[in-house]
Order: structure tokens, then C-alpha cells, then sequence
């Protein structure tokens, strides 16, 4: 059982025409400092929020409670001048949980009325998180070898082409900045890691190093995740057997 909170701006279309056409400036703006506050109020309850869209945002919520939510949402109301609700979701995989979420938020199955907060009643016995921590390896070289635009360009493949082959396998996966990705999963089966690394490496040429990490919240388990991948790269700095997936768990 996995626990994810989507927090999404409502209201956001008309809101934004409040503000003339000179207005996109301010909404990157408003957008980066919103992802800014969430993963600032919710790393320090031990989660981890991954931007989806700009006006949404998922969280890994293992371990928080309706009252935990309600006060960061007061938080929120007090920095931001906009409607924020939060729907919460339990499930067997990341997905089942993201859908979930978004069927409370839909139906306005309602925790807490007054802050918008929205889920079906919350189990607290949410089992261990998984997060897969990839990177491109060599990604030096291959700048080398495109303009930045280009890489980006290969960037928005990769993170297509994993967020497809892992979504088959009801996992999120979410591009985190530079060659990084992140993906939520249920339980790494390394067969399928492989198979994906191996779809890449022929399709594109390209290398991927994957650390793996369990824990019981989002935060220890991309920590564990982040370890295996620097573990990764001191292994193969050493001269020792290349690896290329790695995992630890708490």
C-alpha cells in the first residue's frame, strides 16, 4: 500500500486571465515558488513531492495523516493567494494510488471541507516505499557531442520512453532536472529494469546507471536510491565489476 497526495491549483484557467496577457512572466514565477513551498513543507514530514504539470504536483504521503495535510495546507493558504486542493489516495501501486486520488477529488469524496482536501478514509498501515533513481551515464560526453538544446531534446525522449514502458508496470516516473529521473514503484523487478536499459542503449545508444531504494517515506527511500547510484559510480570507479543497478533498503 502507497500513499500519494495530489495538490493542484483549482480555478487555474480563469484566474489566470485575471491577470492580462502580460502574465506569463508571473505565472513561472508563481509556478516555481509553489513547487518551491510544497517540497519545502513536505520534506520536513519526511515526503517527497515530484512536479507533474505546473499547476499539479504529486507527493508521496506514507505515514501522514489527514491532519498533516490540513496543516500544510494552512500554510499554503497563508503564502499563496489561490485555491490549492489536495486529494489524497491509497493504493496497491503508485498509479492505483495517483487514481484513487484523482476519483476523491473528481466525485468530491471530502476529508476535510473547509481546506479542500479530498480521499477515501486512509488506512495508516502504508507498506514500505520503492523509488528507482536513474541517471544517464556519461552524460559529459554526450553534451560534448549536442548543443543544449539537443540534449534537451534527448532528455524529453528518454523521460517519454521511460515514463511509458514504466507506466505499463503502474509506475510514475518523473524527470527531476539535468539527466535525472526519478520512479515511483511497487516493487523493482530487475528484469524489467534491465529490459527498459536495454530498450535505451539500442534505441538511442544511451547508458543508464539505476540505484534503487526502499524505506517507509519518500524521503528515505530517494535517499537510499541516490546512495546506490553514487555507490554505483564509486564501484566503477574503483575499476571493479561494472554495475549498472543497485539497490538498498532500510
Amino acid at each position: 500500500m502507497i500513499q500519494i497526495t495530489i495538490i493542484k491549483i483549482t480555478g487555474y484557467g480563469p484566474w489566470t486571465l485575471t491577470l492580462g496577457s502580460d502574465r506569463e512572466h508571473r505565472l513561472q514565477i508563481l509556478q516555481a515558488q509553489l513547487y518551491k513551498e510544497i517540497q519545502n513543507l513536505f520534506s520536513q514530514k519526511n515526503c517527497l513531492a515530484f512536479p507533474n504539470r505546473f499547476d499539479e504536483i504529486f507527493v508521496i504521503t506514507n505515514g501522514l495523516s489527514i491532519d498533516d495535510h490540513t496543516e500544510i495546507q494552512k500554510q499554503l493558504i497563508k503564502l499563496f493567494d489561490l485555491g490549492l486542493s489536495m486529494s489524497i489516495g491509497q493504493g496497491n501501486t503508485p498509479l492505483e494510488a495517483s487514481v484513487n486520488a484523482d476519483k476523491a477529488r473528481r466525485s468530491k469524496t471530502s476529508l476535510n471541507k473547509d481546506y479542500d482536501i479530498f480521499g477515501l478514509p486512509m488506512k495508516e498501515d502504508a507498506d514500505l516505499v520503492q523509488i528507482i533513481h536513474m541517471d544517464v551515464d556519461g552524460s559529459t560526453s554526450v553534451s560534448a557531442k549536442k548543443s543544449p538544446y539537443e540534449v534537451s531534446s534527448l532528455v524529453i525522449k528518454l523521460y517519454s520512453e521511460m515514463s511509458e514502458f514504466f507506466l505499463q508496470k503502474n509506475s510514475l516516473a518523473f524527470f527531476m532536472g539535468g539527466d535525472n529521473f526519478m520512479i515511483i514503484n511497487s516493487q523493482a523487478n530487475k528484469n524489467d529494469i534491465t529490459q527498459f536499459l536495454e530498450i535505451i542503449k539500442q534505441k538511442y545508444d544511451i547508458s543508464f546507471n539505476c540505484g534503487i531504494g526502499t524505506a517507509k517515506t519518500g524521503r528515505d527511500a530517494a535517499r537510499l536510491a541516490t546512495q546506490s547510484l553514487d555507490k554505483i559510480r564509486q564501484l566503477r570507479d574503483s575499476g571493479k565489476k561494472d554495475t549498472r543497478i543497485l539497490e538498498l533498503t532500510c
